[in-house]
């Protein structure tokens, strides 16, 4: 076990990554990993291939960026129908080189105006269900292509969908994480009307190499295609999805779907050792992934050395102290006003990292500040020839979502209305008309003014840990874009979850195989409960980032997925 001055906070301490200016990449980290891609024009990297290839077309074609990228969407949510799709949500960011300006986009759908929190406890419900009709909030996806691409886009949608369009017309091969994802969803939700018909049509789900075809989808993204925005909000479809919720019992009307409008956000950022690290604000929960940078900014991790016990122990109680504020204090700004600044500030942070003791685990933090009581997803990233940069995340939620699905659209509905509190008087209470607290987060690296990296990591709660690690591990522990998303990852949970459940044991720790066995017996004599998750549970990563030395990008897909970082 490492030294305990090791766990001693310091007032500064100042690390920059060697890897980019390094001739040789080590190959004796401890894991399986692979070289970057790199390429002197545009990069994309998505979980399935022929998404990313659907993004380089596009882009070869003179689209930008975010034109590439709702291609890529548009594609995943064919191929990947157990993780996203248009019947969900999204958020995004994205550098814009001609204002060298960051945009922030929040594309997350509303609760039913009819629906209230006296329903829910009419049918002595404590939590939103999981599936079925109520946990349905209006989709925000399609809306979010719109804004996004009426902002930055240079091809007309028609060219942006075509490849979604042909794929799910002619046929795609299912890859193979997902085909295995795909059987277990479908054995989930079959109970539900429709679900085996489109995801299962011949009697099994599509295997690996099968190839799945969704002409329902096609005749669906081909209207949005040509009607915009409004044929999704106002027209047929919009009253399909609402006439077969109302049925199953639940709340959605056709006024929900036409006051769906995205919100243009100012990214939040903390300083990490001289880099900017960017998320969103409230309603999602970019925000605890730098309250956990500022706590841990107090600590030497590069001499601590990734997979210490010292080191996993010191993230496993920063993430602990930050993800107690967030289940108390992040919601819709709309109803409520989460303390961002103090929350965000490194006196805040300084305050909450002397609580963590170096030789225990603890049991149970309280949240920072008063709370004022009165996955599964996709993510994906571009970078085109002009330097225009997108952080793109777009997800169903749970899985393939609800089991709701709609007939004849050709995809299933998300059931992000889960992540409300039932519990009245508390920020993400549920309320009519209100955004649901929100698991999905994009994020950017800036240094100096100028652009670095659009990365992130899929899968729920896991996804601010898998932020924090993946910087750590390149800022901190020297490694390059490629291994620090193959690096294995800690997956702590059983802290607050957004319902406000108090953590009261500690937590679980999940450790994926490659740290050092000395290391896992001591964070157990720490007194850290050890747990076995698996490999969907530790989420999946995608990077791009700007060479500036060399000017090239530079690409990683990591291996958990299908995916693939491809330029040219």
């Amino acid at each position: 076990m490492a030294s305990r001055s090791l766990f001693t906070p310091i007032l500064a301490l100042v690390l920059f990554p060697v890897a980019m200016h390094a001739t040789q990449r080590p190959v004796n980290r401890g894991f399986t990993t692979r070289s970057e891609t790199i390429a002197p024009h545009g990069m994309a990297c998505t979980s399935q291939p022929l998404a990313t290839q659907a993004a380089i077309d596009v882009m070869k074609a003179g689209g930008s960026a975010v034109d590439a990228a709702i291609a890529a969407n548009a594609c995943l949510g064919l191929m990947e129908p157990i993780s996203c799709g248009v019947g969900g949500d999204l958020f995004a960011i994205v550098w814009d080189p001609a204002t060298k300006k960051l945009h922030g986009l929040n594309a997350s759908g509303h609760s039913p105006h009819a629906l209230t929190l006296e329903e829910f406890q009419k049918r002595g419900l404590t939590n939103v269900p999981s599936y079925g009709p109520l946990p349905v909030t209006v989709p925000g996806a399609v809306d979010g292509w719109f804004a996004l691409h009426g902002k930055f886009g240079r091809l007309p949608m028609a060219t942006n969908l075509a490849p979604a369009i042909g794929y799910a017309r002619d046929g795609f091969p299912v890859s193979e994480v997902i085909a295995e994802g795909w059987e277990r969803n479908v054995a989930i939700l079959a109970k539900w009307p429709n679900v085996t018909n489109l995801w299962a049509p011949h009697g099994h789900t599509p295997r690996k190499g099968e190839r799945f075809q969704n002409p329902q989808l096609a005749t669906t993204l081909s209207k949005i295609a040509t009607g915009g925005r409004d044929a999704y909000y106002k027209g047929d479809i919009a009253h399909t999805i609402c006439a077969f919720i109302q049925e199953q019992g639940g709340f959605l009307t056709e006024r929900d779907f036409a006051e769906q409008k995205s919100e243009w956000v100012d990214p939040i950022s903390t300083n990490y050792r001289g880099y900017d690290i960017w998320e969103l604000p409230p309603n999602s929960q970019g925000l605890s992934v730098l309250q956990m940078l500022n706590i841990l900014e107090g600590y030497d991790l590069h001499a601590m050395g990734f997979g210490s016990t010292a080191y996993m122990h010191t993230f496993i109680e920063a993430k602990k102290l930050a993800y107690e504020d967030r289940a108390r204090l992040y919601a819709d700004p709309d109803f409520f006003k989460t303390p961002i600044a103090e929350l965000n500030s490194k006196d805040y942070a300084a305050k909450r990292r002397m609580l963590i003791r170096p030789d225990s685990a603890a049991k149970h933090y309280d949240p920072g500040i008063s709370a004022l009581r009165t996955s599964d997803t996709i993510y994906l990233c571009v970078a085109d020839p002009n330097g225009m940069m997108v952080s793109f995340i777009q997800s169903n939620y749970r899985g393939m979502g609800s089991g709701m699905v709609p007939p004849g659209l050709g995809f299933g509905l998300h059931d992000r209305g889960e992540a409300f509190d039932l519990t009245p008087g508390r920020p993400n209470s549920y309320a009519p008309h209100k955004r649901p607290f929100h698991t999905i987060i994009p994020a950017f690296v800036t240094r100096d003014g100028e652009p670095l990296m659009a990365f992130g990591v899929m899968g729920g709660d896991m996804q601010p840990q898998g932020h924090v690690q993946v910087l750590v591990n390149w800022i901190d522990h020297g490694m390059n874009l490629q291994e620090a998303g193959d690096a294995p990852r800690i997956y702590h949970t059983g802290s607050s979850d957004p319902d406000g459940t108090v953590m009261t044991d500690g937590g679980t720790v999940n450790l994926e195989a490659g740290f050092p066995p000395e290391s896992v017996r001591d964070l157990q004599k720490l007194g850290h409960r050890l747990g076995s998750a698996s490999v969907p549970a530790f989420g999946g990563y995608q990077a791009v980032m700007w060479d500036k030395t060399n000017r090239v990008w530079i690409g990683a897909s990591e291996s958990r997925k299908d995916g693939m970082a491809a330029g040219w």
